[in-house]
């Protein structure tokens, strides 16, 4: 029989789905992670105008930051869009090719996709030190939850090889297709690999051993501490 406070695999399931949505965006997230590029890809389709795409791209990531700051929401996600966005311009106007407006985000993908392998080989899987974190585990899970780190290990198998299955199909089209067919098979590719990447993560999770909360340990060790100290200095007197 388990205490009303042993977590149940629903428990469990719940917390996983949570803190997934919290960690990689949600919807939100990812409408901010697609619209800059689809901006840029649909005004260049229209008019072959670089500098107008890549400035209305670079507009719109802004403003995602605004509207976020002003309703005093968590900025992660869109800053990271308008570091990216500002990148691609850079590279763009320097190059006075519209398609390098999309090679650092190819770049990053195919470094992310080699950091997944590389931390999975070496025993700290990248996805572990990015959600321990967001379930309050830290490290926890590396030495004292060897089910959790297996998940985890999982998790960032399917997260590299989804990435470099993705640049395997981009880079050819760098140097193969033109500006804008480029520009709408990443557009296609934004959302689907990201989320049968997350959509693994949460199978495999949601199988694993629940978390262990350190903070929670942490605290009860702080209480226990305070109250043997309360407990000698009522002995004393």
């Amino acid at each position: 029989m388990t205490s009303p406070d042993t977590p149940t695999p629903d428990d469990n399931k719940a917390v996983t789905e949570a803190a997934l949505f919290d960690a990689f965006g949600g919807v939100r997230g990812m409408v901010e992670t697609v619209l800059p590029g689809l901006l840029f890809v649909t005004i260049y389709t229209i008019n072959k105008d670089l500098h107008l795409s890549a400035l209305a791209a670079l507009g719109v990531s802004l403003l995602l930051v605004a509207v976020r700051l002003v309703r005093r929401d968590t900025v992660k996600h869109a800053f990271s869009g308008v570091f990216g966005v500002a990148f691609g311009v850079i590279f763009a106007m320097m190059t006075g090719n519209a398609k390098d407006f999309y090679l650092p985000g190819m770049l990053y993908t195919l470094g992310l996709g080699l950091a997944y392998i590389i931390t999975t080989l070496a025993g700290v899987p990248l996805i572990g030190l990015v959600l321990g974190p967001v379930f309050k585990e830290n490290l926890s899970w590396r030495t004292r939850n060897p089910g959790r780190k297996k998940a985890y290990a999982k998790a960032s198998w399917a997260w590299g090889l989804i990435l470099l299955a993705k640049c395997a199909i981009l880079f050819p089209l760098y140097w193969w297709a033109d500006t804008t067919q480029l520009g709408w098979v990443l557009v296609a590719l934004k959302i689907p690999p990201f989320l049968l990447a997350v959509y693994l993560t949460w199978v495999f999770l949601k199988k694993a051993p629940p978390p262990i909360d350190v903070f929670a340990e942490m605290e009860a060790e702080e209480a226990a501490e305070k109250a043997r100290k309360a407990a000698a200095q009522h002995n004393e007197v």
